[in-house]
């Protein structure tokens, strides 16, 4: 099935949700840990970084600095789709709230500063319905 590319119905139709639990991103110099369950990866010269749940990283003693909140936008979005990215993150901006977005093949992820994830949700839907 083919992505959505029009900005105004994938921003009307987001329906932002927060998936439960935190998140903190780490990174390693070499291999991720056997048996780790990141919900994203990337590899970068540096070393891999990885998104996992905070009790799991708590778990193996990985470091990590910032602990995020999981948003999924449900609306099934193009690869190739332009503008929603900066939608989103110019409306939570606004509110002085920062995210990292991941593309998925179906949906965009955001990773919001935990203590900001009903703010975020909120400046989200308030932007879809402006595009309704």
């Amino acid at each position: 099935m083919a992505g959505e590319r029009d900005l105004d119905r994938l921003l009307s139709g987001m329906h932002p949700v927060r998936n439960p639990g935190r998140y903190v991103y780490c990174t390693l110099p070499g291999r991720l840990p056997a048996g780790l369950r990141p919900v994203v990866t990337v590899a970068e010269p540096e070393g891999v970084t990885f998104v996992v749940a905070q009790e799991e990283a708590d778990s193996l003693g990985l470091p990590y600095s910032y602990v995020a909140a999981w948003l999924t936008l449900r609306v099934h979005s193009a690869l190739e789709a332009v503008g929603l990215t900066a939608a989103v993150s110019g409306a939570l901006a606004e509110q002085g709230i920062g995210c990292n977005v991941v593309a998925g093949f179906h949906h965009d992820h955001l990773f919001v500063p935990a203590h900001e994830a009903d703010r975020a949700v909120e400046a989200l839907n308030a932007l879809a319905a402006s595009r309704s």
